[in-house]
């Protein structure tokens, strides 16, 4: 077992930390919201009033925050844990960011002499609680080997896709493909719908057919089709659209970068924007389902 100090404790990385504790480590968590900090408490966390506080003598440091200047705030800002780190603990940044943002925060802490990895994830709210998440790294390999013991508790794979910042091209190209398929199959749902189809029966059918794919395996966003997914809560608890909106602006400036061509991404990255600026930016990614609903017959 190890000691791990865990930073940032949202929608993803409270369920993570209290699987680290129920697995037996020693979890040291921190975060500014006090009822995420009872909360993993209760699943056998200890609590701390600072991240510099929570990382003293542990062995790694996992952190799951929203975007690049939080990751470089706590890491590299003024009383940054660059500071405090020694250089026998492993830094394991599991937040979603630029892959220039981990590697700029990655070679500070080099320079210092403390290890980083970047390992984004997959596998939604539901793979963060259920302990079944797809971690995609970026570091040496002896690094990503060093984090198993720790990213093996939380998830049921764990990819090395190349040098830091790695993971996180890897993560947004995963993304950028997830919301291209979550739209094509609310728009092929809808579309059945307005023609008198059950969307479950159609749904079925899809699954054992060509259009196969994983939002409709385990995540339809048609509202009463499969249980406990968001889109039978009213969109609630799960990927919000925000992320995925800011997910997709990655992609967009990782494709500019190097002159990619991602057509499709950048018209699903435009949806969810939109989508978001009409309200439903705290709604589960997957009710794109009732942006491309049928207008309403005069």
């Amino acid at each position: 077992m190890a000691t791990v100090a865990f930073i940032g404790l949202g929608n993803m990385g409270g369920p993570m930390a209290a699987n680290l504790a129920k697995a037996g480590h020693q979890v040291n968590a921190f975060d500014l919201s006090e009822a995420a900090l009872k909360a993993v408490e209760e699943a056998g966390a200890k609590a701390f009033n600072s991240a510099k506080d929570a990382i003293n003598g542990v062995d790694f440091v996992v952190s799951m925050l929203p975007a690049d200047h939080h990751v470089e705030g706590v890491y590299l800002g003024d009383d940054g844990l660059v500071n405090y780190l020694t250089k026998d603990q492993l830094v394991i940044d599991c937040s979603t960011i630029s892959s220039e943002a981990a590697m700029f925060v990655g070679g500070e802490l080099e320079k210092a002499g403390i290890a980083f990895i970047d390992a984004p994830v997959s596998g939604g709210v539901g793979g963060a609680k259920a302990g079944t998440l797809t971690f995609i790294c970026g570091g040496t390999e002896s690094n990503v080997d060093r984090a198993r013991v720790v990213l093996n508790d939380m998830g049921k794979n764990v990819f090395r896709a190349g040098d830091v910042g790695a993971g996180q091209i890897a993560k947004i190209c995963n993304n950028m493909l997830l919301s291209v398929l979550m739209v094509g199959t609310s728009e092929a749902l809808q579309l059945g719908k307005a023609n008198g189809l059950d969307p479950k029966v159609l749904s079925e059918i899809m699954l054992q057919s060509s259009g196969r794919n994983w939002t409709l395996e385990v995540y339809n966003p048609c509202p009463g089709v499969m249980e406990n997914v968001p889109s039978s809560n009213d969109y609630q608890g799960g990927f919000l659209v925000d992320l995925m909106a800011k997910d997709l602006g990655l992609a967009q400036q990782t494709a500019l970068k190097v002159g990619a061509a991602t057509p499709m991404g950048a018209l699903t990255r435009n949806l969810y924007h939109s989508w978001s600026q009409q309200g439903h930016g705290r709604q589960d990614f997957s009710s794109i389902f009732n942006y491309v609903q049928p207008a309403p017959k005069k």
